[in-house]
């Protein structure tokens, strides 16, 4: 059977790919040069890093709550990575498990003291940001050999931070979307009544994703380093503010445990490109994050349209 291209269920499930597409022509357009591997990879250069950070905010948008803490986070682990991590590794590798289980616990307090999410990460924001500059107050460190490694890895044709991507997006897709687990952890989000009654522990649930989003915010901090070698208590932290419009860019919403990882993952490559294009039209830094946010609103609209669309009988 045919898919009818004209389908607003179809043009919502291209509308992330569409907008990525529409992205890269215009680059090509401005800059040719980009079209080559060399280009690529300069283009994509923070690619991996957004693209974690946004599944880390994916797993948290999930259960219908919204991590206002993720780019500080991002940041101290940044810290830890280019400083414990690499001076004493041991000590190190446990900062950063404590971190996942104190996201872990964070998403227990909220749901045992029915807290609103907002409100406690955006309080967790300041907790990250302060322990940052205690552990490195100024801007320093350096990436361990190994990460820096990975993260400059050279792989035929197609430039890594592209595998890298595919790789986070599939895999995170196969979890969520293909396993009978991850239609639990999504249910939790869209029907947590149904769940429940189920005999799901929401309780659980809700600490296996914010344990998710505390490990994928981990690797964000980690893969940052070993692409700028260094660490600062600041790095990371518009890292917030992209995750939650590469999600919602991806086809994701705000309620009802409706996500896509592949669309989340576009959507921070999209954002990630935005950035480039802005700089190719020799748009003030000042600006950039403005004329992000102004794409994100663009494509939101374009989806209102499909959606009353649909909607019509």
């Amino acid at each position: 059977m045919i898919p009818d291209l004209a389908s607003p269920r179809l043009l919502r499930a291209i509308l992330p790919a569409l907008s990525l597409t529409v992205i890269l022509v215009a680059i090509f357009y401005l800059q040719p040069r980009a079209m080559s591997y060399m280009g690529l990879n300069l283009l994509l250069n923070l690619a991996v890093p957004i693209a974690l950070a946004t599944i880390a905010q994916m797993f948290v948008i999930c259960v219908n709550d919204l991590d206002l803490s993720i780019g500080a986070y991002v940041g101290f682990c940044a810290c830890v990575t280019a400083t414990w991590l690499n001076d004493a590794p041991l000590i190190g590798a446990a900062a950063l498990a404590a971190c996942i289980l104190a996201y872990a616990l964070l998403g227990a307090l909220i749901h045992l003291r029915n807290l609103p999410s907002i409100v406690v990460t955006l309080g967790m924001s300041f907790v990250w940001l302060g322990l940052s500059v205690m552990l490195l107050p100024t801007p320093g460190g350096k990436a361990p050999e190994w990460i820096r490694a990975v993260m400059t890895l050279k792989t035929p044709v197609v430039p890594f931070s592209i595998l890298a991507v595919v790789a986070i997006g599939a895999a995170v897709h196969l979890l969520l979307m293909r396993s009978a687990y991850g239609a639990v952890l999504r249910g939790a989000g869209g029907n947590a009544r149904s769940v429940a009654r189920a005999g799901w522990s929401m309780l659980k649930i809700k600490m296996v994703m914010y344990a998710f989003a505390g490990l994928f915010g981990m690797l964000a901090g980690m893969a940052l380093v070993g692409l700028t070698t260094s660490a600062d208590a600041n790095i990371a932290l518009r890292y917030t503010l992209l995750s939650i419009a590469g999600v919602i860019l991806g086809g994701g919403e705000f309620v009802g445990g409706r996500i896509s990882p592949i669309g989340a993952v576009i959507g921070a490559v999209t954002l990630t490109l935005a950035g480039s294009f802005l700089s190719f039209m020799r748009i003030s830094p000042d600006w950039q994050i403005g004329a992000q946010g102004a794409i994100l609103i663009i494509v939101l609209a374009l989806r209102a349209l499909i959606n009353r669309a649909e909607a019509r009988p």
